[in-house]
């Protein structure tokens, strides 16, 4: 845990518990575990929840739980196939997941849970709630699997093209995101490159690594310490690790590849002879532990940053579990007013002085007075 910064304004508690409205419909495993991990959200963690989705099947799936009382239903006629990608959020303006963006909107939900497709996700999460004023694109952060206090790594895939700019709004999204969701005071931020030396990577990274260094100054200053390679991801180095979506998705499926490839090897080895299965059964709590601190469901999926509201994408093929950690994620994040942490920090400054920053030869002496508070509509 890294110390405090008394520029850091303290999370705001809200005057209730958050709704989460879970897409029922979206995930190779829906709706049957969507709904069971509904339930688990409500009777096991004391949550919110409501499903949209196919009001018929819905139904008799918590009828067959015993919860149909315990958990609203909304309708939706349609949902976004796993296939489908950018344009579903134009072709089904009725899918499970445009309803859900439809409630948050109206103040009827707070946040979104879905397992569908993340492409179609993205997009129709971004045409219907939109991008908070100043933030020039959403991105997905995600958690890996370094401890107690998991590292964050923007954007792990909804910016493939990035600009050196959006590198450092990624960073800010990362910050109020650490400080929402895991107590991280002053989070460490690293640029994901490759050589950990000053001026190592592309046009992008270099740049990018300028600007960054710009932000030790200002009310809400951030604690950059440079560049990280591929094998810094999981060594606690840093609390929030920037990098372009292209980049951060071939980084995350690596190390989820890898994850998976180790633990299949420990499985080999633990059931090669009696005496190996002997010492696994010894020792198969802290195999238990293991196992879960490397499951990809126990971090709830990515969280959809920079949006007029909170949205979580779970794993596509998420089970209950999973659902049910996706909705807990939600819970903390919209309960914390993530929204409201990251126009604190996109908007301390005039929305224009970062792309001057951006277009000048070198950073300014120190950044330009605080401009009055921004409006609420885009």
């Amino acid at each position: 845990m890294t110390g405090t910064s008394d520029a850091e304004a303290p999370t705001v508690p809200r005057a209730s518990p958050p709704i989460i409205a879970v897409d029922a419909m979206g995930g190779d495993n829906a709706p049957s575990e969507i709904v069971k991990g509904a339930v688990i959200a409500v009777r096991e963690l004391g949550l919110r929840v409501l499903l949209v989705g196919r009001r018929t099947e819905i139904a008799a799936l918590l009828a067959e739980e015993g919860a149909l009382r315990d958990i609203p239903v909304v309708h939706a006629e349609d949902n976004l196939a796993m296939h489908e990608g950018a344009l579903a959020s134009w072709r089904r303006p009725r899918s499970s997941a445009a309803v859900s963006c439809r409630l948050i909107r109206r103040g009827d939900a707070d946040a979104l849970v879905s397992a569908g497709s993340t492409g179609g996700i993205v997009a129709t999460s971004t045409v219907r709630l939109r991008t908070q004023p100043g933030v020039l694109r959403p991105a997905l952060a995600v958690t890996l699997p370094t401890g107690e206090t998991p590292t964050i790594m923007v954007d792990a895939g909804a910016n493939a093209d990035a600009k050196p700019e959006m590198l450092v709004q990624f960073a800010h999204l990362g910050c109020a995101y650490a400080q929402t969701a895991f107590g991280v005071r002053r989070p460490r931020v690293g640029l994901l490159t490759i050589g950990s030396e000053p001026g190592k990577g592309n046009k992008l990274v270099r740049r990018a690594t300028e600007l960054l260094s710009a932000t030790s100054e200002g009310s809400q200053a951030m604690d950059f310490r440079g560049n990280i390679e591929g094998h810094d991801l999981l060594a606690r180095k840093v609390d929030v690790v920037v990098t372009d979506g292209h980049t951060g998705n071939v980084a995350l499926k690596s190390v989820e590849g890898t994850a998976a490839f180790a633990m299949d090897l420990v499985r080999e080895a633990l059931t090669s002879t009696t005496a190996a299965k002997a010492g696994a059964f010894l020792q198969r709590k802290a195999l238990r532990g293991l196992r879960e601190r490397l499951d990809s469901e126990t971090y709830g999926g990515a969280a959809l940053l920079g949006l007029n509201g909170t949205v979580v994408i779970a794993h596509g093929d998420s089970r209950a579990k999973g659902v049910a950690r996706a909705c807990q994620l939600a819970h903390d994040l919209a309960g914390g007013r993530i929204a409201e942490q990251i126009r604190r920090r996109v908007h301390h400054r005039p929305p224009n002085w970062l792309h001057r920053l951006a277009q000048s030869d070198a950073p300014p002496a120190s950044a330009p007075p605080s401009p009055p508070p921004p409006s609420e509509g885009r």
